[in-house]
Formats: C-alpha cells, sequence, structure tokens
C-alpha cells in the first residue's frame, strides 16, 4: 500500500486497551499465564494428596514402630518364668510409664474387656471406651488395623492398630495404638498455602521475565511490521538488522533477501522502462514527423510510406524481443525436449550461411543427445552469429563450434571482426546496450536475450575479444537442463 493509499484508508484507531490485548506479545502471555494457571491448578491436588499419602505413610510407619516395640517387650515378659496376671499389671504400669508417645499418638490398654490404662492418660471422646471406636476395640479377638473417621476438626480421622494379648493361652486383653490426624491435615494445609504463595510468586516472577522476553524475541516481528510499513515505490532500501541466530533471525535474513530481490527487480524494471521509452520514442517521432510533413507527391508518399513501415517492423521487432525477456522469467519459458546435437549443430550452420556474404566455418566436436528448448538455443545462436556479420567484412570468418566433454556442452562463435573494448565486455550484455564506434540495427536486446536463455538452461555466457582481431562467444551448458 503506498502512501497515498494509506492516507485513503487510514487505519481505524482503537484505544489503548484494545491495542494492548491486541498485540500478539499480549496474547502470547496470556496463553504463558492460562497455560501456567492450568498447570499449578492441576498439581495442586496432586502435591496435596502427595503430602497425604506421605503423612499417612509416615504415621503408619510409626504406629508399627510403636506396636512392635510393644509387642517385643510384651513377648519378653511373657516368656520369663513364673508370671502371674498381677505382673502382667505390673508390667504394663511400668511399660506405659517410661513411653513418651509422639504428638497426637495413643497408647491404650484393654484388660478383660475394659480400660485399663492409656498414655497419655487424657484420652479424646473419639477413642474413649464407650465410643463407637472404644466399643470395637473391646471385641478384638485377632490384630487389625485401620482408619475412623471423625466429624470433630480437632480430630480429624483416627488411625490405628490394634493387637489382642494373650497369657497362657488365653486372651486377656487389647493393646491400642492409635493417632489422631488433625495435625496432619492441618500440615498438609499450610503446605498447600505454602505452595500456592511460592506458585504465585514463580507465576509473577515468570509472567515478568516473559514479558521482557517475548519483546526481546519479537522486537524482530516489531521492526518487520515498521520496515514493511515504511516501504513505499519510490523506497526499497529499508532493511531488517540480523542478530543472533534461530527462527527470527532466520526471518530477518528471509525478509532483507526478499526485499533485495524486489528492490532488484524494480530497479530493473524502472531501466527497462526507461531503455524501452528511449528506444521507441525515436522510431514513433520519425513516423510522426514524416506522416506531418506527408504532402500530395506519390512519389514522396511512397518514400514516407516505406520509411513509416520500416520503422514499424523496427518496433515490432523490439516489442517481440522485450516479449521475449519478459518471458524468460516464467518458469514455462523453456519447453524442453531431447537434441540430436550432430544434426542441430548442422542446422544452424546451414542458416547461418544465408544471415550474410562471410568466410563460414563449422568446427563441430559434438555428437549424441542433450536436454534443452531447441527453438530458443536456435535464437540464441543466431543472435549471436548475426551480430557477429554486423561487425565483420565480407572477408572476415565466421566460426561456429561445439565441444562436448564429460560434464558439458560447449557451443561458441568465433568472429576475426572489430573487437570489442575490454571495458564494454561486461555491459554488452546488458538490455540496450551502446557501444561506442559499433553500429547495429538491431534492438540492443539480441545478447541480453541470448545470456536469458543460456541461463535459463543453468548455463553461462562467456566473452572473449580484442579491439582489431575479434570476438568469441562462448556458450557453456549443462547435459540436461535441471
Amino acid at each position: 500500500m503506498t502512501p497515498l493509499m494509506r492516507a485513503q484508508n487510514p487505519t481505524p484507531k482503537r484505544s489503548r486497551f484494545a491495542q494492548f490485548f491486541s498485540q500478539t506479545r499480549t496474547r502470547i502471555l496470556i496463553l504463558y499465564i492460562f497455560l501456567m494457571l492450568s498447570c499449578l491448578g492441576a498439581a495442586a491436588p496432586i502435591f496435596r494428596a502427595l503430602i497425604a499419602q506421605e503423612v499417612s505413610a509416615r504415621v503408619r510407619d510409626d504406629l508399627q514402630e510403636a506396636k512392635t516395640e510393644f509387642q517385643t517387650a510384651y513377648d519378653r515378659w511373657e516368656n520369663a518364668p513364673n508370671q502371674t496376671m498381677g505382673d502382667l499389671e505390673t508390667f504394663i504400669d511400668e511399660y506405659l510409664a517410661s513411653q513418651l508417645p509422639e504428638d497426637d499418638n495413643f497408647l491404650i490398654i484393654v484388660l478383660n474387656q475394659e480400660l485399663y490404662r492409656s498414655n497419655p492418660s487424657s484420652l479424646p471422646e473419639a477413642i474413649q471406651p464407650d465410643s463407637p471406636l472404644g466399643q470395637q476395640w473391646l471385641r478384638i479377638t485377632q490384630f487389625r488395623e485401620g482408619e475412623w473417621p471423625s466429624p470433630d476438626p480437632e480430630i480429624h480421622n483416627i488411625l490405628y492398630q490394634a493387637t489382642p494379648l494373650f497369657f497362657e493361652g488365653e486372651q486377656r486383653g487389647v493393646f491400642v495404638v492409635a493417632h489422631t490426624t488433625a495435625g496432619e491435615q492441618t500440615e498438609a494445609e499450610v503446605s498447600m498455602y505454602i505452595f500456592i504463595q511460592v506458585g504465585a510468586g514463580v507465576l509473577l516472577v515468570a509472567f515478568i521475565l516473559a514479558w521482557f522476553g517475548t519483546g526481546r524475541l519479537l522486537k524482530t516481528v516489531r521492526e518487520l511490521a515498521t520496515t514493511a510499513y515504511s516501504i513505499s515505490e519510490s523506497d526499497l532500501s529499508q532493511r531488517l538488522a540480523v542478530q543472533g541466530s534461530g527462527e527470527l533471525s532466520d526471518l530477518a535474513q528471509i525478509f532483507n533477501a526478499m526485499m533485495d530481490r524486489l528492490q532488484r527487480a524494480f530497479e530493473s524494471q524502472q531501466r527497462f522502462i526507461n531503455d524501452t521509452g528511449h528506444e521507441l520514442r525515436t522510431p514513433i517521432t520519425i513516423v510522426r514527423g514524416h506522416l506531418e510533413l506527408m504532402g500530395n507527391d506519390p512519389q514522396e508518399q511512397q518514400e514516407t510510406l516505406e520509411l513509416v513501415l520500416d520503422e514499424l517492423d523496427r518496433m515490432g521487432r523490439l516489442v517481440n524481443d522485450m516479449i521475449a525477456l519478459a518471458k524468460a522469467e516464467r518458469p514455462d519459458f523453456l519447453q524442453l525436449g531431447t537434441i540430436e546435437l550432430d544434426a542441430f549443430i548442422q542446422e544452424i550452420f546451414m542458416k547461418s550461411q544465408a544471415l550474410a556474404e562471410r568466410n563460414w566455418q563449422l568446427s563441430s566436436q559434438c555428437s549424441g543427445l542433450m536436454v534443452g528448448d531447441r527453438q530458443r538455443l536456435t535464437g540464441a545462436l543466431l543472435n549471436l552469429l548475426r551480430n557477429a556479420t554486423q561487425h565483420t567484412q565480407v572477408s572476415d570468418t565466421i566460426e561456429l563450434g561445439c565441444r562436448r566433454t564429460p560434464t558439458q556442452i560447449q557451443f561458441w562463435v568465433k568472429d576475426t571482426g572489430s573487437g570489442i573494448a575490454f571495458e564494454d565486455q561486461q555491459r554488452i550484455f546488458n538490455r540496450f546496450a551502446r557501444i561506442a564506434n559499433r553500429q547495429s540495427d538491431g534492438s540492443g536486446l539480441g545478447l541480453a536475450i541470448a545470456k536469458a536463455i543460456i541461463e535459463a538452461h543453468h548455463g553461462k555466457i562467456e566473452l572473449v575479444s580484442q579491439l582489431g582481431i575479434g570476438s568469441t562467444f562462448t556458450l557453456t551448458l549443462p547435459h540436461a537442463s535441471r
């Protein structure tokens, strides 16, 4: 869009709020925050479940350790000689007195289906003998462990292990080690609170870092938009600064390469238009001038008509040459086929002899086949041969040659004419190129067309020339055009 078009179609102004949320940077961060929150939301219950599992495993290990320790002491007492029931009560009193239970742990002894003693001595209501759980413990006849829910938030759940006590073959009581999980529940909630705080802090820091990071990463994209907006039909010189590596650096390089191609194409188009206008202006002026001055004399009219037709023919050739050059940039420019080299070079040589009276020579070392566009290659070689006739005399020699190598095929046109100065040898292939002291009735596009045809075949055209000695144009082509 040109500056004039931008002025005629201005971008609708939006509020700062709308502009902020329409930016790619903001949308990336919103997506980033959404994903982070989703991950944190999914991680929170998993984290809580893992904490609960870890705490439950630790508590059960403590209960198992307390139960194993009591069982070991009881077995040692039971296996001692001459023990009595009175000794059992004494053992229990001494054992409980020597124990310091973990927090929220309770050691409970039931004898003869009644609570005998506990440590600590004060039991929560949920594990009193008259509670449903306490009644279950009174009737235990084999080892049992389990978890009992409690509606009391200060108790939460009760984990326990209960072991029957046997003396002289009869069950005399039950040893119970119990644990209330309210403390672990509070610990889990505190851990969750800390987890949420840490997660929120991490999210905030990540957001800030991501904001500046995405700003730096998208700098190339912003510069791309700014540069693209500043480009107009008269200024294609803007480029992006390439920094670092990665996709954005590649994007900047690709954009710069694209702008280089556009600028070259634009400059070539401008030169082409200027040169074409200059070339067409002369015949148009001649035709117009002679038609305006043409009188009623039949002879004068005939002469004017012949001159006008000649100029129109020249304009027609110029237009055809321009069309050929324009087509050279299209992918369908070539119509590839198989060419039999010996017959092809013989045909070109026969056609060349009709161009002018010269000492024509053929040097052919070609045989076999190649892949190429027969008509285009014929046109390129005839252009070179016609150009040679325009800069040689009747007594000069023009040689058409062909040589085949293992990888390439070379055609050449060699003459003994006036030659070309070294400083002109490169620009002679430019469109509408004119060389001092060389007269030509062509459009100035012949060599440019020949070069375009050879390059379309992925080949190259080279010139070796010396003033007063002659010129040699060499066309080098691969066996098969890709």
